[in-house]
């Protein structure tokens, strides 16, 4: 049985896949995007304490080098995570598949399915299986909300019990790309092509952020390559606006695309074939 360190488990949500469902936030991530709005998910607690004396809850204490997390004292302050240097966040609870899946099943028959998010949830694939495995056993739908950062092809199994995959294109230039993460981007357009020709790809999601790359490409090109693949499935286009809200401070100095850039955008989505397209 596998298992994996979670971030944090959301009974009820409406935005993340079709219908009401659990989202289950996965820790760590591969990629490092400077307008992240959840930073807390990139990587593990290293146990440099920065957290316990800030804790106004005494939710957090030092046990031999290492952070100790009473959930049952936590009052989601964040104050942890405030303070914290080296985007993580002392909450992380490792869970077995069982154990999330039992989790998931306090919220049953009020959700149609469940989503796994990050961080980068496709690093933990056998864990996301096991668990998925199990949520179709009692009928509930299974999403995946990733980064493209995996080889899809290598993870059938894993495909086999998932309902559809929700792909993050931050840009399509390879340069720009990098620019905004980091990392190149050749797996995570190589993903949105076999994923759709699977039927697999519900949706592709841009962040519209104006002077870190140029959106207008990005949402031409990606609407252009996978246009072909809308005979196969519907495929959402979800354009989302640049907002600073838990985005690090030394990448808060971003401006906001304007409504007529972001409209700019739907256009150009739907000159090239797109017609299920949300901006947020």
């Amino acid at each position: 049985m596998y298992s994996a360190d979670i971030n944090k488990i959301i009974p009820f949500s409406s935005v993340d896949g079709p219908g009401n469902r659990t989202a289950i936030f996965l820790q760590g991530c591969n990629f490092n995007c400077k307008y992240c709005h959840n930073p807390e998910t990139r990587n593990l607690c290293i146990n440099c304490m920065d957290c316990v004396p800030v804790c106004p809850a005494a939710a957090l204490s030092d046990k031999d080098g290492k952070v100790i997390f009473a959930a049952e004292k936590c009052i989601a302050c964040d104050n942890c995570i405030k303070v914290c240097k080296h985007g993580a966040t002392p909450r992380i609870v490792r869970m077995t598949s069982k154990e999330t899946f039992e989790k998931i099943c306090e919220n049953v028959p009020f959700i149609r399915g469940v989503t796994f998010s990050g961080g980068e949830c496709t690093l933990y694939p056998d864990f996301m299986r096991e668990v998925f495995v199990l949520c179709k056993q009692i009928g509930l739908g299974t999403m995946i909300d990733s980064n493209g950062s995996i080889d899809f092809k290598n993870f059938s199994d894993l495909l086999e019990v998932c309902d559809g995959v929700m792909l993050d294109i931050k840009a399509y230039d390879y340069n720009e790309h990098i620019k905004v993460t980091d990392v190149g981007n050749d797996i995570v357009l190589k993903n949105a092509k076999y994923l759709a020709g699977m039927g697999k790809l519900f949706e592709v999601r841009t962040v519209v952020v104006p002077e870190l790359f140029d959106f207008r490409k990005t949402v031409d090109n990606v609407s252009k390559e996978l246009a072909p693949f809308l005979k196969i499935s519907n495929i959402r286009y979800k354009i989302i606006s640049y907002r600073k809200n838990g985005v690090r401070k030394e990448y808060r100095d971003y401006k906001s695309p304007t409504n007529e850039e972001m409209n700019e955008a739907r256009e150009i989505a739907i000159k090239n074939g797109f017609s299920d397209i949300v901006l947020i």
